[in-house]
């Protein structure tokens, strides 16, 4: 179990980037869902003991994170939004030099682990190339093989599918799931489908703060009834934005689909099930009615 408690982080440039954000994440994937700047990457830093907040406190089973940082780094793994990696050397010796900064001493045993996750990236026929060359679901790949050194029972991947075409997308997909059976893992992504199809649990985090965690399917069920939708031209988009709750606006077909958020039919619209994506968008709405209030 994760526990965060009240964490606040102000930057030196004045930008308050975690505003008494509590979580408690247990055992799976857990979705951090948010837009860019919303602080996600601030409280991933966090959690990884790269950077002290100003308050608050985070325990990581009887771990106190924040006061014995070196015992989190022995359990964690973190795949950062950006990694670099050394030109010209291989996936296999990169990985290997990264275990003996792990701590894998034992040269058999280090053979064996990086064997092992190289196989389990789906990378083991690539391991002779250089990861500078990799394409980017590779190295995302490769991203997840270094951050699962040593075994770790806590695992923060940061923006882990961005950029990433269908196929490689989905291939990452389905090894996130299958290393969240034993392990904690935080997903942090602005990416709704991500959350949707893998997390049994997940938050919104916005403007720093946390404004809504629960089941997917449980929060978006509770919206039902709440979303209304229309086919409009962009001069009647104007409009409708002006006098309604609209939460998402997409093209389709030329056309312009609102999304709007009432308790009752607004005229012309239609009844629509909600989404995760309408639960992540009112969220963000209510987030700004608030703070203009």
């Amino acid at each position: 179990m994760l526990t965060i408690q009240a964490i606040t982080k102000t930057y030196p440039n004045g930008v308050k980037a975690l505003n008494g954000v509590n979580l408690s994440i247990e055992k799976g994937l857990f979705g951090l869902l948010g837009p860019n700047g919303a602080g996600k990457s601030s409280l991933m830093r966090t959690i990884a003991t790269l950077q002290q907040p100003d308050s608050g406190s985070i325990t990581f089973d009887q771990v106190d994170v924040l006061r014995q940082p070196n015992e989190l780094r022995q359990r964690l793994g973190y795949l950062p939004q950006e990694f670099g990696v050394y030109p010209r050397i291989s996936a296999y010796d990169l990985l290997d030099h990264l275990a003996i900064l792990k701590g894998i001493d034992n040269k058999g045993q280090r053979k064996e682990a990086v064997d092992g996750l190289l196989a389990h990236t789906n990378l083991f026929q690539h391991r002779k190339k250089a990861v500078s060359g990799f394409s980017g679901g590779m190295r995302q790949r490769f991203g997840i093989a270094q951050a699962l050194l040593g075994d770790p029972d806590l695992l923060i991947v940061d923006e882990p599918t961005a950029g990433l075409d269908p196929e490689e997308r989905n291939r990452f997909h389905n090894l996130l799931v299958s290393l969240g059976q034993e392990k904690v893992v935080i997903l942090s992504t602005h990416i709704v489908d991500d959350v949707s199809e893998l997390c049994a649990n997940m938050a919104v985090l916005g403007n720093g703060e946390i404004l809504l965690k629960g089941n997917p399917l449980t929060v978006t069920e509770e919206l039902n009834g709440q979303i209304w939708r229309k086919v409009v031209s962009i001069e009647e988009a104007a409009e409708i934005e002006s006098q309604l709750a609209v939460i998402s606006k997409r093209l389709f077909a030329g056309r312009t689909v609102l999304h709007v958020l009432a308790s009752e039919a607004p005229a012309g619209f239609d009844s629509t099930p909600a989404s995760l994506e309408d639960v992540y968008f009112s969220s963000l709405h209510r987030s700004r009615l608030v703070k203009q209030a």
